[in-house]
């Protein structure tokens, strides 16, 4: 007997070592810009209990920029939101439709240059029973477009494009009026589109209300697609179970995309909770959240021109001084810095044949910068350095 009771507390003991919380939430990293979409379910959905849940998976999954549906309570919301600002968030919502949109974003590795709500007017009331949200931002000195949705819900499962009301037709409208405004307005620009769009993006194509973007593959891709196409255990929405809060992203983020660093996923926060999805969806939400991370081409540490070739910094983080390395130049070769809002704030040449160079960045303040490695006049590298002091 005593041999079963040290046995069963052997196996307690080493399941418990093995127990996820919500400390062991993560998902954003430092040399990736990460988006996040998340109906978060008339917040806050069981008061301050919700908000402390949210305040610790926001601090945990680390993310540059949390798209967030279904705000209730603004007062509460901006009570989190002031809550953030000692780990470096700030918020934003406006709206004046019910179940609003908002944005959560990390002020270190995000310039907000504008955010607006667009299709406002009553024509279009019907397609977007609340407007669609455009935040235009600058990570890392490249311009981003991030459009909030969240559009109606319901409906029959059938598309029936003659009839104004119907559920799946207003979708179908909300999503060719998203593509005209990206195609008359973002072209060549870097576009994410997110949100509960409520609906399937792998319905058969008579009953796909996302049918027109879909077949412009040379322009747009679901970068949540293959996540549709799974295991229904990834879904983010498991009471139906469906998949409903999608990210759509242009043309110009392809080549980021398919970078190995780069990832989508369905968040599984209730895997991190006690009481797993029942928890979460009586203190939360009933949507899970879904992620995507970049990692951009000019955000590696090495830029490789070709086996030979090659820049990069030393110490990183550094405080006062930064020394680069690259292969032997030419002449009319330099180094620049620039700020994360992309302003050029350092340009010094570099004594022609030599493979090193110092800089002085006594005079920068803390923050993310990029060095741009040039040769008459032609960018052959980039590299991300921190300065920290």
């Amino acid at each position: 007997m005593k041999t079963n009771i040290l046995l069963i507390a052997i196996i307690f003991g080493f399941l418990g070592s093995y127990a996820q919380n919500l400390n062991d939430l993560s998902f954003g990293t430092d040399s990736t810009f990460e988006v996040l979409t998340w109906n978060i379910e008339w917040f806050p959905k069981n008061g301050q209990t919700t908000v402390d849940y949210v305040y610790q998976i926001i601090e945990n999954l680390d993310i540059d920029v949390i798209a967030i549906q279904e705000i209730d309570d603004t007062i509460m919301f901006q009570q989190m939101i002031n809550s953030l600002h000692s780990i470096g968030y700030e918020g934003y919502y406006y709206s004046s439709y019910f179940a609003g949109l908002a944005y959560i974003y990390k002020t270190e590795t995000v310039e907000i240059n504008d955010i607006y709500e667009i299709y406002t007017t009553y024509p279009y009331w019907s397609p977007f029973p609340r407007s669609p949200m455009v935040m235009d931002l600058n990570y890392n000195g490249e311009n981003i477009f991030v459009i909030n949705n969240h559009l109606k819900c319901c409906g029959d499962g059938t598309l029936n494009t003659n009839d104004e009301d119907d559920e799946e037709n207003r979708r179908y409208i909300a999503a060719n009026l998203l593509k005209e405004y990206i195609d008359d307005n973002f072209h060549n620009k870097n576009v994410i589109v997110v949100g509960d769009m409520n609906d399937e993006i792998t319905d058969p194509t008579y009953n796909n209300v996302f049918q027109n973007i879909l077949n412009d593959t040379e322009n747009y891709l679901f970068a949540d697609m293959d996540i549709a196409t799974g295991n229904s255990n990834n879904w983010s929405y498991p009471s139906w179970p469906s998949h409903l809060d999608h990210i759509l992203i242009t043309k110009e983020l392809f080549d980021e995309f398919e970078n190995e660093s780069s990832e989508i996923q369905t968040i599984k926060i209730d895997d991190y909770l006690s009481g797993g999805f029942s928890t979460y969806d009586n203190n939360i939400s009933d949507h899970r959240p879904v992620g995507i991370k970049f990692a951009p081409n000019y955000n590696t540490n090495i830029n490789k021109l070709d086996n030979q070739n090659y820049f990069n910094s030393y110490p990183n983080p550094a405080k006062s001084i930064i020394y680069f390395q690259f292969t032997k130049l030419e002449e009319n070769s330099k180094i620049e810095i620039y700020n994360i809002q992309g302003q050029k704030i350092i340009s010094e040449d570099i004594i022609n044949g030599t493979s090193t160079h110092l800089l002085n960045i006594e005079k920068l303040e803390s923050g993310i910068y990029f060095a741009k490695l040039l040769s008459r006049n032609q960018q052959i590298g980039i590299t991300k350095i921190i300065i920290s002091k």
